[in-house]
């Protein structure tokens, strides 16, 4: 049985008077350890799809389990990472952390919850900041404790959507390699579902690119695999074929209509 199942899966939204038929027999299998990058247009339901899988919100039809079990409302067992980083301003980076570590970890006494935020708040690079408030932080900074406090809870599933979508270039490819640098430490979040409007850096990331279709009542359109070994190399990766090959079938699958789409792959200095 399939670690996560998407199975004849539809989401209807009440609109005014009427109703809006987000996606509909939508039927995705994702396997324990892979990776997972959900794209298309705006309005695809793209985020609806995380949601469900997050325990966001209930399919109208259809189910969504893990590990075989019907996802019924969010749990400790996936975490989520979204554009906005959701830091609560009033507490410091340390904080930020180490409340969901608290929520998380009830049993363990505190000095080890905080050798936990410890350990991911220096994992990213953010250890000497930890006394400041997320307003004295970059908008990667603060993306940057987001990723720790997802990972500090040490979830099954890591869920993303579009956690660098408002980031300048240099900074997204770092925290790419940051992303993958923790998912590699085998501290749960083996298992990675994210949304992106970027097409390389779902290539860079994924085992599997899912293409929706356009919305109303969007489903899949193709799944592509990115059959390219791991680690990947940002700069050497432009010129493999394989890459070459993938980024032009998405750029069909994406441009049948007039969209704008994100194609450039940032190469840090």
């Amino acid at each position: 049985m399939s670690y996560v199942r998407i199975e004849n899966v539809g989401r209807i939204f009440s609109q005014g008077r009427g109703t809006y038929v987000a996606i509909e027999n939508v039927n995705l299998d994702i396997e324990r350890g892979e990776f997972v990058c959900l794209i298309g247009h705006s309005g695809c339901g793209k985020s609806t799809l995380l949601n469900m899988i997050s325990g966001l919100d209930s399919p109208t039809s259809g189910s969504v389990t893990l590990e075989g079990k019907t996802i019924s409302g969010p749990g400790a067992d996936r975490g989520m990472v979204f554009q906005h980083h959701g830091l609560l301003p009033w507490l410091s980076v340390f904080d930020n952390v180490h409340e969901a570590v608290i929520a998380r970890y009830k049993s363990e006494y505190p000095n080890e919850r905080r050798k936990r935020v410890e350990l991911f708040l220096k994992l990213v690079g953010l250890w000497e900041h930890q006394s400041k408030k997320p307003a004295q932080l970059s908008g990667g900074m603060r993306q940057r404790v987001a990723i720790a406090r997802a990972f500090a809870v040490e979830p099954q599933v890591l869920l993303l959507d579009e956690p660098f979508g408002a980031l300048d270039a240099l900074t997204k490819a770092h925290l790419q390699d940051e992303l993958l640098s923790l998912r590699d430490m085998d501290r749960g979040a083996e298992t990675v579902v994210m949304v992106t409007h970027d097409i390389d850096e779902a290539i860079y990331l994924a085992d599997r690119i899912v293409v929706m279709t356009d919305g109303p009542a969007a489903s899949i359109a193709e799944i592509v695999t990115v059959d390219v070994k791991r680690p990947r190399d940002r700069r050497e990766m432009v010129h493999n074929s394989t890459y070459i090959e993938i980024k032009d079938r998405l750029l069909d699958l994406l441009t049948r209509r007039e969209v704008i789409v994100d194609v450039g792959l940032a190469v840090p200095a």
